[in-house]
């Protein structure tokens, strides 16, 4: 079975289909782009995934590791090695951000079965992945997210992500909000993150972000359904005439 397997997933929101019937498989060591117009049902996919209260499954399934996905609370969903960065993350007033990633990469341990760090061991631990980032030691003293940039939230994420080292990374529209510096530098951390072998699904509707991150596959998500796959040059045709050339309308049966 592949790392991710979803199987004609149908999906709502407010009596509202959202996800009509969609398919996707995603193997060890690939990395997915879903990409497609505001309102296509990409983000959507990325929190139900994640097990988001907000959604409905009406039909079809999901499967992790060989584990139904759907039994599975979203902190088991974490535990079993996937990963979110959201869209829009939430600020937390007074929560700092070590004691945040320190919390979660402790309890990810403990449901290993193995041995919790403290303090000064885990500013050790994440000293290699802040200078990856470029971000400053006294980031981690600040509250989550409280006051923060776009492109700061953003690096806290990515900085979350290689923290905990799952199975399977989420990237929810990563690259909105990030200038041209910010953005090399997530690429530069996802990149090296990807030499470990981890799978990467990046939803975007736009093409910058895949000009530094390559996928292998790419998929075009319109109406709640993957209609078109294929590889980078897929991008290009996006790049070359939008999106509006993948509409239900335009597409042969």
């Amino acid at each position: 079975m592949s790392l991710l397997e979803v199987n004609n997933l149908c999906v709502k929101a407010d009596n509202k289909n959202i996800l009509n019937g969609l398919n996707l498989k995603i193997e060890q060591g690939e990395v997915h782009a879903v990409m497609g117009p505001n309102g296509s049902g990409k983000s959507t996919l990325a929190s139900v995934l994640m097990g988001h209260f907000g959604y409905e499954v009406i039909s079809g399934g999901i499967w992790f590791c060989g584990q139904d996905l759907l039994r599975l609370k979203p902190e088991e969903r974490s535990f079993c090695g996937l990963f979110l960065a959201f869209q829009y993350p939430i600020a937390v007033p007074g929560l700092t951000v070590e004691h945040f990633l320190r919390t979660a990469f402790n309890a990810h341990r403990d449901k290993k079965g193995e041995k919790t760090i403290k303090p000064q061991e885990f500013r050790q631990y994440i000293q290699p992945e802040l200078e990856l980032l470029k971000i400053k030691n006294d980031f981690l003293d600040r509250s989550l997210n409280d006051g923060f940039s776009g492109g700061e939230k953003k690096l806290l994420e990515i900085l979350q992500l290689t923290v905990l080292k799952p199975k399977l990374a989420i990237l929810d529209e990563t690259d909105s909000g990030l200038d041209v510096d910010a953005m090399k530098l997530v690429a530069k951390a996802v990149n090296h993150l990807l030499k470990t072998k981890i799978a990467m699904l990046v939803i975007t509707h736009y093409q910058r972000i895949l000009h530094y991150i390559k996928p292998t596959h790419v998929h075009i998500l319109t109406a709640g359904k993957i209609i078109e796959s294929g590889n980078i040059n897929l991008v290009k045709k996006v790049e070359r005439a939008g999106y509006r050339q993948f509409e239900i309308d335009n597409v042969k049966e």
